[in-house]
């Protein structure tokens, strides 16, 4: 294929459940600032229902219910329509397609030891009853990035062994077949504590499985009750006790939202984050101020998205509509790479009239040669 030109993004959730602030700022916040860039031709945000299934086919109901909990956060995230193509996977038949191909690219045992898969793998504590999609999904995640030709594609760190496979997959099609498929760039984010924002029961990860999240759709008093049950410092017994803010969930949180302009407006008596951490380290300031600081913060920021969700969800049909049109768009693309796909292995039997033509003229040629056989033998035989 001709060198990439255009610069095309594409990111996507499982609606397994309403999205969390781990989603927003690992990724759902970038994906606003980039689309209002306008650095990019082209942005696709999937809804990864198919995805979903693949660990919960005995409850399908919950993925149905989700795919518009999702499509909300998207809008009330600041996602725009007019610039980014919202879709759901499962409305793109082409994606299953390569999926298809693919898999006879990768080997059961590159795929066992995919971290991602791993880890996901003895969460969900499958034992010997792993469903083959489960095991299978990267290579989906490889064909919904390159049915799209997506060179960028920003999500938390802990999807980097999937970008890795799905380069893998690409580089060996491309070897096989010819130049045909987009190498992927992984696009982290730029602050660090947002890259893997810990529960609020301080463990390593911010789950909706987990029970430990606080939500984008959540009201004021739940998001406030959530950070005043936070775990913090576990040595930092009394006030006057140094504390600890590294691996502190606290201030990982208010390292990932918290702005000068914040200080200004909750808590002037420190310039910023790092003179809070100072007297923090130093001792003589309580969980409690910090915590409500955390609140107010994390309050001034979902307000804006909890009021634009109300507005989208007095028009559930409008947003179903919204989902309906990307989805076409968005298999309208798939389907130029199916037929990229197609001409590459080989597969392309009834858009090929050469390969039509030339075995017309080979089997007219091998019956006109039988015909004539046929005559010389009946010649002969007088």
């Amino acid at each position: 294929m001709e060198e990439q030109k255009k610069r095309i993004m594409l990111t996507g959730d499982r609606p397994t459940g309403r999205l969390h602030i781990g989603h927003y700022v690992g990724s759902l916040r970038r994906r606003v600032e980039l689309q209002n860039s306008n650095a990019f031709d082209e942005c696709y945000i999937m809804i990864a229902d198919t995805q979903a299934l693949t660990d919960n086919s005995g409850n399908v109901q919950k993925v149905r219910d989700n795919v518009i909990e999702v499509a909300l956060d998207y809008l009330a995230a600041g996602l725009d329509p007019n610039k980014v193509t919202i879709f759901v996977q499962s409305r793109v038949p082409e994606l299953f397609e390569l999926t298809c191909y693919y898999l006879d690219l990768v080997t059961l045992s590159r795929l066992e030891r995919n971290p991602t898969v791993k880890s996901e793998l003895q969460m969900r504590q499958f034992g010997e009853s792993i469903p083959a999609g489960f095991l299978c999904y990267p290579v989906s995640q490889a064909a919904d990035i390159t049915a799209f030709d997506a060179n960028i594609v920003p999500v938390g760190e802990d999807q980097a062994p999937m970008i890795e496979q799905c380069n893998e997959i690409v580089h060996k099609f491309n070897s096989l077949y010819g130049e045909t498929l987009t190498h992927a760039n992984i696009m982290l984010p730029e602050n660090e504590a947002s890259r893997r924002l810990p529960g609020t029961d301080g463990k390593a990860k911010m789950s909706k499985s987990l029970g430990n999240c606080i939500y984008l759709s959540d009201d004021e008093k739940t998001v406030t009750n959530q950070v005043m049950s936070m775990f913090t410092d576990p040595t930092h017994l009394r006030v006057e006790d140094p504390g600890h803010t590294e691996n502190n969930p606290v201030f990982i949180y208010l390292s990932a939202f918290a702005t000068d302009e914040h200080f200004k407006k909750f808590l002037p008596q420190y310039e910023n984050l790092d003179a809070l951490k100072a007297h923090y380290e130093r001792g003589g300031l309580g969980d409690v101020i910090v915590k409500r600081f955390l609140a107010q913060v994390l309050n001034d920021v979902l307000t804006p998205i909890r009021e634009r969700r109300k507005q989208y969800e007095a028009d559930i049909p409008g947003v179903y509509k919204m989902l309906e049109e990307g989805s076409l768009k968005a298999q309208a693309k798939a389907h130029e790479t199916v037929m990229r796909v197609r001409r590459a292995l080989g597969v392309n039997y009834f858009e090929d009239r050469k390969l039509i033509e030339k075995q017309s003229k080979a089997f007219k040629k091998k019956l006109a040669e039988e015909e004539a056989r046929k005559a010389y033998l009946a010649k002969k035989n007088k």
